[in-house]
């Protein structure tokens, strides 16, 4: 037992005095524990001892939604489920049984202990200990009444219903725990471990009409310590629940007298065991076990009747935090989206959201939210951050990464609450935030011509060129998720050279209005991409894949310029001027299927070819190859387009059988009619933004 010591029932009484106007001090009749003193705090009068229901008649109190919610320290959810299968706990057996899980979610911030002063405090405010501040089971601890606000808070809000609430605690430890917060409990009694007083002023709450009340036994936790399978264990259990049963006897003669009283009753634990019936506070499954029963059908509780997982299986069923999401909706007080702060969901949701996590993400800006979903997921997921809507989601959706924009780095918390249809469940993320590059603002200078590539068909919003399919009647072409760096994912271009027409033409062709290879005015000019190319760089064998060229690319020596993709996912850069001159940089590797950025710069002034690739799993790769005037003079190659997943004839793949046809993505063509700085093509690739934003 924990008995009240004389400094408790002080603290106590201050703690009452603004929970209401009167205050008395009287003895538990027949509670045990010796006729200890403790605060009563506007309790009716005794009713038969608290042992028979009252006769059949009026009730006091109004009609309407009631709940009763029981918290039996000690009671394990294995032995619930004995008590009932051997017939001792007959009062229990119309109740649906379920195993559920406490504790929060190991190695992230929501671990907390599973022991009493956490459990409690999970119990009464739906969060876990990163809202409700709960660490330890000591006489310091209080609750975090702003962040998190208890059931008898929130039920308070529904002003227009004008709940009254109780609670009734044999556990000396969690009257203090809502010590800061004042003014949301009717009738609160202390009953310095007694359970049979627990009993007795519980029922004198329901008879009284009392709305919601929070009753907790300890009766089953004193005797764990001599073992679970012990006769004292076992009679705590049957004893607790008769008592319990006694209170459901109440609650059912309320109903036969009024039909329009409707019930929610809950019986829950605050923590698990161990095999030895020791609260040790560990994550260990043992101890993250626990159970919700309930006199309703509540469609988002999994398990009901089952035995309780051995593995981690048990973090896919309900949570503590459910319990007080579900008692607030079946009151109506359940708060809107928006104000929405619990860590569980209502379990009288068709949709079950579980599991709801969140990282940071590889970038350091942005926040990576998964979840599970099960039943209804018909109606689409919203995300919203700090109470804002930031994303709305398909059906069915379970994943979701949010883009932080901060003034400056530093440690960032978000709280996030994801909705789906009926349910949902909030988290608190927390981001070391480092601020990501920006575009050079000088890419803008010498921009000649751009796609973003967003959409098809597609534009140059420069109006300097046009970029279509080879031939009209293959159209390669597709708008494809580009998976690009948040918030800046859109679309991509997916060029698919396996389509053809009846002469072999495919791929896409770039005509620039003005040609920078071979206008005289442009002294040098740049060339930029991102590209993806499929899983394992199918494309690059035999004589390797056309990326990017102006030329016929049978021959490197051919006069124009190309990009190709070789074995082993290589890039090569490529000049010729016919007649076997031609200059090379190669060896640039690529990631197969991950987006990278390629561009070359040729300086015609300083005869200078300089190739970029810029991939996240490598340092920047760049590479030269010296330039003659004769290469520069045939730069422009056949002049008729550069093309893209082919050469400059658009029948590279038609000529070289060996090489196989595939499909490659690009996004963020850019043709610059100046070379650019290192510094500036770094700039595009770690910000991952789009030019558009240097548009005007």
């Amino acid at each position: 037992m924990r008995p009240t010591t004389p400094s408790h029932a002080a603290h106590f009484a201050r703690w009452l005095l603004p929970l209401a106007t009167s205050l008395a001090l009287a003895a538990c009749g027949g509670g045990g524990g010796g006729g200890a003193s403790f605060p009563l705090v506007n309790v009716p009068p005794a009713n038969s001892g608290g042992s028979n229901p009252p006769a059949s008649g009026t009730n006091q109190g109004k009609s309407g939604p009631k709940a009763l919610v029981v918290e039996i320290d000690g009671l394990t959810h294995a032995a619930l489920r004995d008590a009932i299968a051997q017939n001792k706990a007959p009062a229990l057996q119309s109740m649906r049984v379920a195993p559920a899980w406490t504790g929060g979610a190991n190695g992230t911030p929501s671990e907390q202990r599973t022991t009493d002063g956490p459990g409690w405090a999970t119990l009464l405010t739906g969060t876990w200990v990163t809202r409700h501040g709960v660490r330890w089971d000591t006489t310091d601890q209080r609750i975090d009444a702003k962040l998190a606000p208890s059931i008898f808070a929130l039920a308070k809000q529904n002003k227009a219903a004008g709940y009254k609430t109780a609670s009734v605690t044999a556990n000396a430890l969690y009257p203090r725990l809502l010590a800061t917060e004042s003014g949301t409990i009717d009738g609160a009694v202390d009953c310095a471990g007694a359970d049979a007083c627990v009993t007795e002023r519980t029922a004198q709450f329901i008879d009284a009409g009392y709305d919601l009340t929070v009753a907790q036994y300890g009766a089953p936790a004193a005797a764990a310590d001599s073992g679970l399978k012990s006769d004292a264990y076992q009679r705590a259990i049957s004893d607790t629940s008769a008592a319990v049963g006694r209170l459901l006897a109440r609650i059912a003669q309320r109903t036969a007298n009024d039909a329009k009283e409707d019930w929610l009753v809950i019986l829950t634990t605050g923590h698990g065991l161990d095999a030895f019936g020791t609260a040790s506070g560990l994550q260990a499954i043992d101890n993250k076990t626990i159970f919700i029963a309930s006199n309703k059908t509540l469609a988002a509780l999994p398990g009901t009747g089952t035995a309780a997982p051995a593995d981690t299986a048990l973090l896919q069923l309900a949570a503590a935090t459910d319990i007080a999401p579900t008692v607030l909706r079946h009151l109506g007080a359940l708060p809107s989206s928006e104000a929405y702060n619990f860590n569980g969901q209502a379990l009288q949701a068709a949709t079950s959201l579980r599991n709801l996590t969140a990282k940071a993400g590889a970038d350091k800006n942005s926040i990576e939210l998964s979840w599970t979903l099960a039943g209804a997921a018909t109606a689409p997921v919203q995300v919203l951050r700090d109470g804002k809507l930031v994303a709305t989601l398909p059906a069915g959706s379970t994943a979701y990464a949010d883009p932080i924009v901060a003034d400056a780095d530093g440690v960032y918390t978000y709280q996030y609450i994801v909705v789906a249809g009926e349910a949902s469940v909030a988290l608190a993320a927390q981001l070391a935030y480092v601020k990501p590059a920006t575009l050079a603002p000088t890419l803008a200078n010498g921009l000649v011509s751009y796609y973003p590539l967003d959409t098809l068909p597609a534009a140059d919003p420069k109006n300097a060129s046009t970029l279509a399919p080879w031939a009209a009647d293959a159209d390669g072409g597709t708008s494809v998720d580009d998976g690009f760096k948040l918030p800046y994912k859109v679309k991509a271009l997916r060029v698919d050279s396996t389509v053809k027409n009846a002469s072999g033409s495919a791929g896409y062709r770039l005509l620039q209005t003005t040609d920078v290879a071979t206008n005289p005015a442009v002294t040098a000019y740049t060339l930029g991409f991102w590209v993806r190319t499929d899983a394992t760089c199918s494309q690059g064998v035999s004589n390797g894949a056309s990326m990017l060229a102006n030329k016929n690319y049978t021959t490197g020596a051919n006069a124009g310029l190309a990009i190709g993709l070789f074995g082993s996912c290589e890039i090569r850069f490529n000049v010729g001027a016919g007649g076997g001159i031609r200059a090379d940089s190669n060896g640039y590797g690529l990631s197969a299927g991950q987006w990278a950025y390629v561009a070359v710069v040729i300086d015609k002034a300083n005869l200078k070819l300089t190739g970029y690739v810029f991939d996240s799993a490598r340092a920047m790769q760049t590479g030269s190859a010296t330039l003659t005037s004769a290469l520069v003079a045939q730069l422009g190659g056949l002049k008729n387009g550069i093309g893209l997943n082919e050469d400059g004839t658009g029948q590279y793949y038609q000529r070289e059988t060996s090489s196989p046809r595939g499909a490659m993505d690009f996004n963020e063509f850019a043709i610059w009619n100046r070379a650019l700085t290192t510094d500036e093509l770094t700039s595009i690739f770690k910000s991952g933004q789009p030019l558009m934003l240097l548009l005007p």
